[in-house]
């Protein structure tokens, strides 16, 4: 069979399964060219339709077991392969973790201009996960130290993983915290975080997709806001005077906007899609502190 054939075999098998596109893919063709050229070590610049490779017997018997994992236990690509792409670069990922999708991303890749009065120096990836945030910024801002933090330790292993894989050990460092409770007397000039932030009662109403991701990943409380509530309550303390903190808080963007009229967050907007990301400076969380009691 030739490759081309094996893609279009899959994105009809896919669609005619129905499955769920949110792990950084949005449709069956992208879901399928994912899983096939990293099951194949393809590069994404080739273009299948114009190939006349070959498939061998082998490979496509692990590519059956694979597009079957997709379709009957409707697992992510993602964690099927062991690898998602954050900020044009390769994360080793699996159920430790959730999946990298964040449009922090674009924020990362315009070095988060304006919202910085300067190059950071310090920058905090708060509720980490597989560190891909954490790392980019590391990457991008070559100067940068970096902390990676969350409560989960089976995270912060494969942080150190992606930390390894990228050649970041010499300026990033994971540290297990609940939040910001290990971090006395650390300061940064950017936090940036993507906490749980999905309510209990939506989360039993997700696609099936997200049941493999961690539930320590996503749920925040009966409103979806009690971790990032405790951000915004919190991150003063640890950020420099001119700092900045970029919170992800997705559907919830709307209850937390709900919740406090009187806090000027900047809602920001994103060319590539997304939503519900927000910047908030030092000095604002130190003027509206008595609204996030």
């Amino acid at each position: 069979m030739l490759l081309k054939e094996y893609v279009e075999f899959t994105v009809s098998e896919f669609s005619e399964a129905d499955l769920h596109y949110g792990h950084g893919t949005g449709t069956a063709l992208d879901d399928a060219v994912y899983l096939i050229y990293v099951t194949l070590g393809l590069e994404f610049d080739q273009d299948f339709r114009e190939s006349n490779r070959t498939l061998s017997e082998s490979e496509i018997s692990l590519l059956n077991q694979r597009v079957e994992q997709r379709v009957s236990e409707r697992r992510p690509v993602a964690y099927i392969v062991g690898e998602a792409w954050f900020c044009g670069q390769p994360y080793t990922i699996d159920e430790r973790a959730l999946i990298p999708r964040s449009p922090i991303a674009e924020l990362i890749q315009q070095r988060f201009a304006p919202l910085l009065q300067s190059t950071p120096g310090r920058i905090l990836d708060l509720c980490c996960g597989s560190g891909c945030i954490g790392i980019a910024c590391a990457l991008e801002f070559e100067a940068a130290k970096v902390d990676l933090v969350d409560l989960s330790s089976k995270c912060l292993e494969l942080a150190k993983i992606n930390m390894r894989r990228h050649g970041t050990f010499d300026r990033v460092r994971a540290v297990r915290s609940d939040l910001f409770s290990n971090l006395s007397g650390q300061r940064y000039d950017l936090v940036v975080s993507n906490p749980p932030y999905v309510s209990e009662q939506e989360v039993d109403s997700l696609p099936a997709e997200f049941r493999h991701e961690p539930r320590m990943g996503l749920v925040s409380g009966k409103e979806g806001l009690a971790i990032p509530l405790k951000i915004l309550r919190e991150c003063q303390a640890h950020l420099h005077p001119d700092g900045v903190l970029i919170l992800e808080v997705g559907y919830s963007a709307g209850a937390l906007a709900e919740r406090l009229p009187e806090v000027p967050f900047l809602w920001l907007e994103f060319a590539e899609g997304g939503e519900g990301v927000l910047a908030i400076t030092a000095k604002d969380l130190e003027r509206y502190r008595e609204h996030l009691i």
